[in-house]
């Protein structure tokens, strides 16, 4: 038997939906015998006729390199008598009423640069990692810990004057020192996947197993994501599983008919996106997929998957008519539980905007085995409240208020995403009303409630700078809006904020526990103002969080506070070195003995407009020497030395 060709016992786990490590069995690999290289091919075509090998190793004129037909579910395999690596290639198929194909390797692991199309024989082996710091870090619980994502689109971030793209390696210099300077934690960046069209931004694929050659080579991808891990820095990849684009070099119709998608037309087409949707019922999809996601983690070392369209994936197609879809389902669980198997700390990311219930429970317990659930509903409800007239809150103040109904329900990151400020949607900016100064006072406003809500963070690129325009994702950010101050200070308000929120650990230790949050006031829609206490798992570890939503500052406030102490404003986003008007406290706060707000103290402070107050009790002297990581920074763009926010 040749090396290389396929056994019984991965031919029957790929039948069976558990081969888990496909892309070792199909696709083309270099494998020595004999003391020479020859290159071997796989395709798995259960309807074709024939499968030939075309490429640029025989003027891409197929007669002579059949392959061999190894069994019935229409396994196809060929070796090659020479190294072919750097080879195009695509297999030429005959389906079974006579048409001639040509299709890329679904397993190839790279490919031409766009708009060609062929697959190359590639080795992914061999790269360095420098990452061991990084390896021992991941593996810290990520629940209990700040968690900062920064969301990009990887062509449209920074462009070249001459309109070219900045290669993996290229980016790893421009990106990772300013992401890291922002204070992110994680990087995640829209599909890398290989795809044919630049608009369909990555969510159409053809090549899963293939980083996009836009950007340079999978070695080149390697060393962006290892910089990024010796910088600190998490990497997590938009991963589309639900469906796939149908352009005829693709997946869609491999062999003729349905193979990767569900047979049933009403099933397959999904109308919406004009893609066709993975039939995930099918074992070896399921191999395809699973195996996909092993392969990331694997050969790239990438830390997580935000897992697009779940919603799509759970529920067939036209909605309430078939109801959820169990195969799909089992898929999701099989998934989860086949990731954590192989790699614990990897972090799986939903993004569903239904209420299917225990998304992020383990699934011996009965749920979808997700470690978070981007919280759609928080978004959607917060943004309609902030695009509002001021005037017009008090009616939508439930808006604000109704997440902590459910906060805990779940584990969820808190998403300001690409889909919130694109197609006609205007950028985070410019939805606030209001005129200019008061747009950048109710973004920084928006964004400390985001920081003080319970969840992990996202934010879109070009958001941290207050992007005035939407994303226009032919171009680059708008990065001249940093010779304007406002968008200068909107830039280092966020820095602050991050670095506040990574330091403060009332802020994420009890992210996923009801414990750790407290309403002070919870009612005031007249005046639009909420307080509420965020708490860390020691009784010190508490923050008093005061956010004004109208453009009317209050002097004399009357906050109820749970301990007689004295507290100091600590974060305050109306200081003028971010833009603000100044409104702020730049005294110890003492409070006083009488109940208010359900608390057995009070203290009297002045409330920003359109702005967030954090206090923090005043600690004793030792607890200072011991927490001293806990002062504020004051290298801020404005900033007087030794000025404390």
């Amino acid at each position: 038997m040749e090396k290389g060709f396929p056994t019984d016992y991965e031919i029957h786990l790929f039948h069976e939906g558990n081969l888990n490590e496909a892309y070792k069995l199909f696709g083309s690999h270099l494998v020595e015998q004999g003391g020479t290289v020859h290159t071997r091919f796989c395709i798995w075509a259960p309807h074709a006729r024939k499968v030939r090998l075309a490429g640029s190793f025989n003027n891409w004129d197929a007669e002579g390199y059949d392959l061999m037909r190894i069994n019935d579910e229409g396994i196809w395999f060929i070796s090659v008598p020479f190294n072919a690596s750097g080879a195009l290639y695509k297999y030429e198929i005959e389906t079974g009423d006579g048409r001639i194909l040509l299709k890329a390797d679904p397993y190839a692991f790279y490919a031409e640069v766009r708009p060609n199309t062929a697959s190359i024989v590639h080795s992914i082996e061999g790269y360095e990692w420098q990452e061991k710091q990084w390896q021992r870090k991941k593996k810290t619980d990520s629940f209990s810990n700040p968690m900062a994502i920064y969301e990009m689109h990887f062509g449209s971030w920074k462009i070249k004057q001459d309109g070219s793209l900045y290669s993996y390696r290229e980016m790893a210099d421009e990106i990772i020192p300013y992401v890291k300077e922002r204070g992110f934690t994680y990087i995640e960046i829209l599909p890398l996947i290989e795809h044919p069209f630049d608009l369909s931004w990555g969510y159409q694929g053809t090549g899963y197993f293939a980083p996009t050659s836009r950007y340079g080579t999978p070695q080149d991808f390697m060393y962006f994501v290892d910089r990024c891990h010796q910088s600190g820095i998490g990497v997590i990849l938009d991963w589309v599983p639900g469906h796939f684009c149908k352009d005829a070099h693709g997946l869609y119709m491999l062999d003729g008919e349905p193979v990767y998608e569900y047979r049933d037309q009403r099933d397959r087409e999904n109308l919406v996106w004009g893609t066709a949707n993975f039939d995930l019922g099918k074992t070896e999809v399921q191999s395809f997929l699973i195996s996909n996601a092993r392969f990331w983690i694997e050969h790239y070392h990438i830390d997580g998957f935000r897992v697009d369209a779940v919603a799509n994936i759970i529920y067939w197609p036209g909605g309430d008519e078939k109801g959820e879809n169990p195969f799909a389902i089992s898929f999701l669980k099989k998934l989860n539980g086949a990731v954590k198997k192989y790699n614990p700390h990897f972090l799986m990311m939903a993004e569903d905007s239904t209420d299917w219930p225990n998304v992020t429970t383990q699934t011996e317990y009965g749920g979808l085995g997700f470690d978070y659930k981007w919280n759609m509903g928080w978004m959607n409800d917060v943004l309609k409240y902030m695009e509002a007239s001021p005037e017009l809150r008090s009616n939508l103040h439930h808006k604000l208020t109704f997440s902590l109904m459910y906060a805990f329900s779940e584990k969820f990151v808190l998403p300001f995403s690409h889909d919130e400020v694109v197609h006609g949607k205007r950028s985070l900016l410019d939805k606030m009303p209001g005129h200019y100064e008061e747009k950048f006072s109710q973004l920084r406003l928006l964004y400390g409630y985001m920081i003080a809500h319970p969840g992990k963070k996202l934010l879109f690129m070009g958001g941290e700078f207050g992007q005035f325009a939407e994303w226009k994702d032919k171009e680059q950010l708008d990065w001249n809006l940093f010779e304007y101050g406002m968008h200068q200070k909107m830039d280092a308000y966020t820095k602050e904020l991050l670095f506040f929120y990574k330091r403060s650990k009332a802020l994420y230790e009890l992210d996923n526990d009801p414990s750790g949050f407290q309403w002070i006031d919870v009612n005031n829609n007249e005046q639009s103002v909420l307080s509420f206490i965020r708490k860390g798992t020691k009784e010190e570890d508490f923050l008093i969080i005061v956010c004004n939503f109208r453009n009317h500052s209050y002097s004399d406030y009357k906050v109820g506070v749970p301990e007689n102490r004295e507290y100091r404003e600590v974060l305050n986003s109306d200081r003028e070195v971010y833009g603000g008007s100044g409104h702020t406290n730049k005294k110890v706060l003492k409070s006083h003995t009488g109940f208010f707000h359900g608390n057995p103290f009070y203290i009297s402070m002045n409330v920003p407009p359109y702005g967030i107050s954090i206090l923090r009790p005043v600690q004793k002297r030792r607890e200072q020497k011991q927490n001293g990581e806990n002062k504020m920074r004051s290298n801020v763009i404005g900033g007087r030395k030794g000025e404390q926010a």
